[in-house]
């Protein structure tokens, strides 16, 4: 996809500069993390984590059939992409739509430079009260894997529905964290405050407590409340798909075994990222953070037992004026 280095803005004047101030990333636990908004997300923004991100991507792509996205699009002018990461969902998307306007927004400008002419790549702050654009400007906004980074999702949303014009859809791609098992071969959680024999039960509830004791809180576990914030916001024609993504090649069946490599590479790849700034945050040593994760590993690479995760795609559409005054 090209290198990567600081990503241009496709209109000065209404984005940040970028200079040093945003591009000096700072380093810590060996890992660099985004200037712009300091401490406003709480993970890896570097080169290892790019590469995740992608793999990730490919992943749950995967998991819907090689589709990016589920909504009927017809002819779409501008495309939103919230989170952008690597840059590679806008990057997929401008083949598919080459006369769009498709625009990803991030902390961290990490994406690539050598890009199709329709995709723009700004830094910018979803969670701010005014956004760049003006209200019912997009014919899709796409928001994906948000778990642990924001205070609040239902608001994130709230602005999408502002954002968009009268018809437009919204999909929100997010992955539960929180193991689940169908054969009764996963470990129980510990129910008396004490640790699991299954460590990623462990690690999902102390992400939990990080983020919920947080200065802001931040909101973890968001996946399985997205369709009824965007029903109570007052998007129509909400659809929830789930899907399977096995913590490791322990199905039979083809494909999950596959999804289930690629999702094992990935947790392996991201779990470090993923734990350094909450566990800290909980005052716990890097000693201690390390030794914990070694359990945290083997329980996702324990073949024997069934464990998966619950992938949402959940889309819902900005109602027409003819069809009533939504919800805000």
């Amino acid at each position: 996809m090209g290198a990567r280095r600081p990503a241009p803005h496709a209109d000065q004047c209404d984005t940040q500069s970028l200079t040093a101030s945003v591009t000096d990333y700072p380093v810590e636990n060996g890992r660099t993390y985004h200037r712009y908004h300091e401490g406003a997300y709480i993970y890896p923004n570097d080169e290892q984590e790019l590469e995740r991100l992608d793999m990730q991507h490919h992943m749950f792509k995967m998991t819907m059939d090689g589709k990016l996205f589920h909504v009927p699009l017809q002819d779409p002018k501008h495309i939103l992409d919230i989170g952008t990461g690597s840059g590679i969902w806008p990057i997929e998307m401008a083949a598919l739509f080459p006369n769009t306007e498709i625009i990803g927004t991030d902390l961290s400008p990490v994406q690539p430079t050598e890009v199709p002419p329709n995709v723009h790549f700004l830094i910018d702050d979803a969670t701010e009260e005014e956004w760049l654009w003006k209200k019912n400007y997009f014919d899709f906004i796409h928001i994906g894997h948000m778990t642990g980074a924001m205070p609040s999702f239902r608001r994130l949303l709230r602005q999408g529905f502002q954002h968009l014009k009268p018809g437009a859809y919204i999909e929100c791609h997010e992955l539960d964290p929180k193991p689940k098992c169908d054969d009764g071969t996963m470990p129980p959680e510990n129910q008396d405050g004490g640790y699991s024999a299954f460590a990623i039960h462990d690690w999902v509830d102390l992400n939990v407590r990080s983020s919920r004791d947080a200065d802001p809180p931040r909101q973890f576990r968001i996946a399985h409340r997205i369709a009824q914030w965007m029903r109570e916001i007052g998007f129509v024609d909400v659809e929830q798909r789930l899907s399977k993504i096995p913590t490791n090649p322990w199905p039979d069946d083809e494909k999950l075994k596959t999804i289930g490599t690629w999702s094992e590479h990935n947790w392996l790849d991201a779990l470090s990222g993923w734990s350094y700034k909450p566990f800290l945050a909980l005052g716990w040593s890097k000693p201690e953070i390390e030794v914990f994760l070694v359990d945290v590993r083997k329980s996702i690479q324990d073949r024997s037992v069934h464990a998966y995760m619950d992938f949402y795609v959940v889309t819902g559409r900005k109602p027409l004026p003819s069809e009533g005054k939504a919800a805000s």
